[in-house]
């Protein structure tokens, strides 16, 4: 029960405060409004063309093969940390999960579906 309470005041008081660094942050901040304020600003330099440009979908494509390989990785370390202690069904199951993940990726560069080969 005093876990409880402990944490609902710490959740009180972290909603309060978050609260009233907004709102320090609208009364303490400048107001002036000017048509340079309103101006693009890009890296200390004058925007010299549109920002509405094509985005080449590749990177997309190397972000979400980075994310699910990232993420495959925290999968595996705990088996990684406890390897010598796991029963041999699980060894498997480790080892048929690796191989999936090597076909995906065999599948990818196979299919050059990373668009960085002609």
């Amino acid at each position: 029960m005093a876990e409880t309470v402990y944490l609902i005041i710490f959740t009180l008081l972290s909603i309060i405060f978050a609260a009233a660094s907004v709102i320090a942050g609208f009364i303490c901040g400048y107001k002036n409004e000017s048509d340079e304020k309103s101006q693009i600003y890009e890296c200390g330099m004058n925007l010299f063309s549109d920002a509405k440009l094509q985005f080449d979908f590749r990177y997309l494509n190397y972000a979400v093969i980075f994310l699910i390989f990232d993420v495959v990785t925290f999968f595996l370390f705990p088996f990684a940390v406890t390897f010598n202690k796991m029963p041999a069904f699980l060894v498997f199951e480790i080892i048929f999960f690796t191989l999936i993940l090597l076909f995906a990726l065999c599948f990818i560069l196979i299919n050059n579906m990373l668009g960085d080969r002609k």
